[in-house]
């Protein structure tokens, strides 16, 4: 059964199955999904199922439905993408494709660092005299997606436990490590072109490809 998977701060928090017409999302009391957050309209998204496709639909709301980053109306959705509601994201995952991995919902956590489609133009332009980068996820249920590196500071990591951080700097980027006492096992470790990374500051080159809990990215520049 194709399910939705709600997470806040990267962390896995319930599942939804997909099983009747339709699921509506919002603030108030009487929504299949009820979303104890400010920035959620009453009434704000509906997920519905129409024979074999499902689709993501805007209530008219307030701050709007994001789908992998950018605003929608009503949209037919796919295994993988990302559906965000205030601060809340819903990966839709459908019962034909694999399963999901609760270790592989990697995201960007400073503020409004954004994901994009892996063919997008960045959403803004760099600071005159920096170039701005990103990394592209290589594999899992978000392979092809962008995280785009416009912050000073983008930490990362899955389960809502930071693993590392990629410092923008005046003509580089960097990354190090983040200790965490939750990080228990062995390939908790972040690690860069298959080697463990420290909290010293390592420069990151193009194509460097980083690794988190066998996740995937690969760092570039955008043209």
């Amino acid at each position: 059964m194709s399910k939705l998977i709600m997470t806040l701060d990267g962390a896995v928090v319930r599942e939804y199955p997909i099983d009747k017409d339709s699921l509506s999302i919002g603030r108030k009391h009487g929504n299949d999904i009820q979303l104890n957050d400010l920035t959620v309209s009453g009434r704000h998204t509906l997920i519905a199922t129409m024979g074999e496709h499902v689709y993501v639909d805007d209530l008219g709301s307030t701050n709007g439905t994001l789908l992998n980053g950018a605003r929608v109306a009503k949209t037919l959705i796919k295994h993988g993408d990302v559906i965000q509601v205030g601060n809340y994201q819903f990966t839709y995952f459908d019962d034909d494709e694999m399963e999901y991995e609760p270790t592989m919902f990697i995201q960007a956590e400073l503020d409004d660092t954004q994901v994009l489609d892996a063919n997008a133009q960045p959403a803004t332009t760099a600071t005159q005299g920096e170039r701005l980068a990103g990394v592209k996820i290589m594999n899992g249920p978000m392979a092809k997606k962008v995280l785009e590196l416009r912050k000073p500071f983008n930490t990362i990591g899955f389960n809502g436990i930071k693993m590392a951080m990629i410092a923008r700097n005046a003509d580089n980027y960097t990354i190090s490590a983040l200790k965490s006492s939750k990080l228990r096992r062995a390939n908790d470790t972040a690690m860069v072109n298959g080697k463990p990374i420290s909290m010293e500051a390592l420069r990151l080159k193009e194509n460097d490809i980083v690794e988190l809990a066998s996740t995937q990215m690969q760092f570039f520049y955008f043209e």
